[in-house]
């Protein structure tokens, strides 16, 4: 047979779309053409395959004119993950496999010049999309990301590491060999879909002495998904505390580790001891915006997307670009972000806890007891003005974390431990769950008026204090949302004066100098 079909799949956000690797061999001036466009590592399959082929004893048709169509041909294609799927097809087309077999299976491997498989990014998005979309196929992938698609529940996979090793469980029926797909061997392993259980690691919120405020206000956030902005002078502790506050989060469910893990998969940064525990991202302060939010061509995940159900803390927040800054305004309030480009849209989750810190001036000791600020009024404007109103609209708390005196600090109790606050987040997140089946920051709409039960003294409070303070409608909604996160922490049914009133604290927006 001169055609052979085989089935794999591209890399396009979390979609996965399926592509057909079409192999025709025909007579002709020898050649080996590959269309369908590829992007520069997928074109360079043609010297590994034929590499491949030649070292692991298999036959390359040298005389045969080779045509490798990757369809559809509009979808863009990168890495090398169709070195596997261009072998088989050249080697079903030549007869040497089995190609009727090749059918219910779906392949992904970069092949090194020895016929050994590498790992390829996108494996676990990969298995996610099928399970998604109720796809019924097997996969077969490399050492490394077999076991990544293997987290998906109910995932068919088959782990690879050499091309005889596949090639021996499609042979054509009669060969010495006898291949047979449903025998395994020590290169030929079906793995069993086994989930691993997740778990809560990492530094201790005990380690932070004082600040009692700020870790109040770190467990209101973590109750109820909210964003925090921490302003203080240099040294006060922000850094400790946003690096602990993954810590406070309730454990994530499956299906939150398995979208977690898919884009940190697609992004090739995923590590198998880091499953289950909410990503901390920390980009640099040089970060574009395509960083953070992603891009490329095709598009690849950013920061926001990386933190998908943890934490982005955003250290010296004033110091990011402002475009970059900017960009965040719409996954606040969305959890997605969508990358349009003018060949193709991708989409990714992006639903993260922003753990944003500043320093009140250039020289960090605005209102500082400890040391006298030597910036002058139109310095601290200028350097609060890179944070725009919109940006800070968007942020639930703004908190004050004041320098410790040297005796306090030393002498300071050891603060509580990250077990027995999260006791509480967890109580308080499952109260949410119980009445409305979400995160309290998620609430949008009416969903607001059904769920708050606010106590006519407290909206008579709030009414008062948004006028007086010039909130927009967006600040009046946040401050509701973070006080009926007090309101569950506190066990209350519901939301009342002193809810409101601890709330209404936590929207202290920078002012500017005159």
């Amino acid at each position: 047979m001169s055609l052979a079909l085989v089935q794999s799949r591209a890399l396009l956000g979390m979609s996965a779309p399926s592509v057909t690797v079409e192999v025709h061999l025909a007579n002709g001036l020898p050649s080996f053409t590959l269309v369908g466009l590829a992007e520069v590592e997928v074109k360079e399959a043609r010297e590994r395959v034929r590499s491949a082929l030649q070292n692991a004893g298999l036959e390359f048709p040298t005389n045969k004119r080779i045509t490798v169509n990757l369809a559809p041909a509009d979808l863009p294609k990168d890495s090398g993950r169709f070195d596997l799927p261009i072998a088989l097809g050249i080697l079903a087309a030549s007869g040497q496999v089995d190609a009727s077999r090749l059918a219910g299976y779906e392949f992904a491997g970069e092949l090194s010049l020895s016929g050994e498989l590498r790992p390829v990014r996108g494996a676990l998005a990969t298995s996610l999309a099928l399970q998604t979309q109720q796809i019924d196929t097997q996969l077969v992938l490399p050492p490394g990301s077999a076991e990544e698609a293997a987290l998906v529940p109910a995932a068919q996979v088959v782990r690879a590491r050499h091309l005889l090793d596949v090639v021996r469980a499609f042979l054509p029926p009669g060969s010495v060999a006898g291949g047979d797909a449903d025998v395994a061997n020590d290169g030929w392993t079906r793995l069993a879909a086994t989930p691993l259980a997740t778990r809560t690691t990492g530094p201790d919120m005990a380690d932070v002495k004082g600040q009692a405020g700020a870790k109040r206000a770190l467990e209101i956030a973590a109750a109820g998904g909210h964003s925090v902005l921490m302003a203080g002078p240099p040294g006060s502790g922000k850094s400790m505390l946003a690096q602990r506050f993954a810590g406070l989060l309730p454990a994530m469910t499956v299906e939150e580790a398995l979208e977690s893990a898919a884009i940190a998969s697609l992004a090739g940064r995923f590590r198998p001891e880091a499953w289950g525990q909410r990503p901390t991202g920390q980009p640099h302060h040089t970060a574009s915006a395509v960083a953070l939010v992603g891009g490329g061509s095709p598009p690849r995940p950013g920061e926001i997307s990386l933190a998908h159900q943890g934490v982005l803390f955003l250290d010296e927040l004033p110091e990011f670009p402002r475009a970059a800054l900017e960009a965040l305004r719409e996954p606040l309030e969305t959890g997605h972000i969508t990358i349009a480009r003018a060949a193709q849209r991708a989409e990714f989750p992006a639903r993260f806890q922003m753990i944003a810190a500043m320093n009140p001036c250039p020289c960090g000791f605005l209102g500082s007891t400890q040391r006298a600020c030597r910036c002058t009024p139109d310095q601290v404007n200028r350097y609060q003005a890179k944070l725009s109103g919109p940006l800070l609209d968007r942020i639930d708390l703004h908190v004050e974390v004041p320098a410790l005196p040297a005796e306090q600090l030393v002498q300071a109790p050891a603060g509580e431990s990250t077990t027995a606050v999260r006791m509480r987040v967890e109580q308080a997140r499952q109260r949410a769950l119980a009445r409305q089946g979400k995160a309290n920051q998620a609430l949008q709409g009416q969903e607001i008026d059904a769920h708050l039960q606010l106590q006519d003294a407290a909206a008579k409070f709030l009414n008062t204090a948004a006028a007086r303070l010039g909130w927009s409608a967006r600040s009046t909604h946040r401050a509701l949302k973070v006080a009926r996160t007090i309101a569950d922490l506190a066990g209350a049914a519901d939301t009342e004066v002193g809810h409101v009133a601890e709330a209404v604290q936590y929207r202290r927006v920078l002012r500017h100098p005159a």
